[in-house]
């Protein structure tokens, strides 16, 4: 395995980064506490091949792999995390389950809209009593001739508000029947979709969402992705790849908040001294710091497999778990650092705090991450 930063990711982190400065970073402060989300900064990623950046060429995306496409993440998640969040949203789950398991068809109808960001994506399996257990979903679609009529809502769901398309899983088999669900598309407009409240939350207030609620909303037959009754099969294939994302978007929050409490414990001077020539804040650095190492290492351990189409199902549960847990840990060291200036808006480490803790939930809860390894080391 060769970890070496190539050219483009290199290109692309930079990119970001210069992109940010002007549009994203002076913002931060403003959207966090209106949890506003700008639709126009996803439309400017998309110009910048973004929002599309696994997407082949011929369908108007990047075409570039999972090396380039954390970079991005993570370099958008160290500058907000929620915007790293929605990009990844966009990319991994909506975007991707058309690109993975979408005929060719579809995959020329809506592709080149999404990978440019001219529609902005949602994906919808969680719902209100089904979170973990999401075999369990009670949304139906029942086949009427050339259509099928879908009734239910899925909530906690990124951009459900915005979105102008979401792959949505319902039930078209019996419950808890993993060949019983199937996967469809859903353009904004259609008869009996629409949104419900915006969720206001604990930490990603740049990142919307919301609930997709469907009343008899009809969708035509030819907006199955893939076999009626493999939509829960091809969503469990999706997170796999999703798990990548969130690991990445985890790391930009450690990194981001390690370096602001690096440079915080080199300026601040107490006894004479910076404080982070104290043990105490000294150690807490070196074990920041090696947690971050040990988390990009998993991260482009998975990265590689999947580049390889190699099977990585553990590989990105152990990265989405792990870095995860090391974000929230690395975001609390950094407020501890900080003492009351942390506490504080006039810093970014509590909203890294704040925001660190969705990577624990989203995707796969850490406690399911580690059933997912568990059987893949038992078997």
């Amino acid at each position: 395995m060769d970890f070496t930063i190539n050219e483009n990711q290199k290109m692309i982190a930079d990119m970001v980064r210069q992109f940010g400065k002007q549009n994203i970073t002076p913002f931060v402060r403003e959207w966090d506490d209106n949890q506003t989300f700008p639709v126009d900064v996803f439309k400017k990623l998309g110009e910048l091949g973004l929002m599309g950046v696994l997407v082949p060429t011929e369908y108007g995306g990047s075409g570039f792999s999972y090396s380039e496409y954390v970079i991005a993440i993570e370099e958008l998640a160290i500058l907000d995390p929620s915007i790293g969040l929605s990009m990844a949203a966009h990319n991994s789950l909506c975007t991707g389950h058309i690109l993975q398991f979408g005929n060719q068809d579809q995959k020329k109808k809506w592709l080149p809209k999404l990978a440019t960001a001219e529609w902005i994506g949602a994906w919808g399996l969680t719902e209100h009593n089904t979170g973990s257990d999401a075999g369990g979903m009670a949304t139906t679609a029942v086949k009427d001739g050339d259509f099928w009529v879908l009734n239910g809502a899925k909530n906690f769901i990124t951009h459900a508000i915005s979105g102008d398309i979401a792959v949505v899983i319902a039930r078209t088999g019996e419950k808890g029947d993993s060949h019983g669900m199937t996967a469809f598309v859903i353009e904004r407009g259609s008869s009996g979709f629409s949104s419900g409240k915006k969720e206001d939350k604990l930490g990603m207030r740049a990142s919307e969402t919301a609930e997709l609620i469907f009343d008899n909303c009809k969708v035509p037959d030819k907006n199955v992705l893939g076999n009626v009754g493999d939509g829960f099969i091809q969503s469990m294939k999706v997170l796999d790849g999703g798990r990548i994302s969130i690991a990445a978007l985890a790391l930009g929050i450690a990194k981001g908040a390690f370096k602001a409490a690096l440079d915080y414990s080199n300026q601040r001077v107490q006894f004479d001294r910076p404080i982070s020539h104290f043990q105490a804040i000294a150690f807490k650095l070196a074990d920041m710091a090696t947690q971050i190492e040990a988390s990009e290492l998993l991260i482009y351990n998975a990265v590689d497999k999947k580049n390889r189409g190699e099977k990585m199902t553990l590989d990105g549960a152990m990265s989405k778990y792990y870095t995860s847990e090391i974000a929230v840990k690395v975001a609390t060291d950094a407020v501890q650092i900080l003492g009351g200036y942390g506490y504080t808006k006039d810093f970014p480490v509590e909203r890294y705090y704040r925001d660190s803790k969705l990577c624990t939930i989203g995707e796969g809860t850490s406690e399911i991450q580690k059933l997912v390894i568990a059987k893949q080391i038992i078997g």
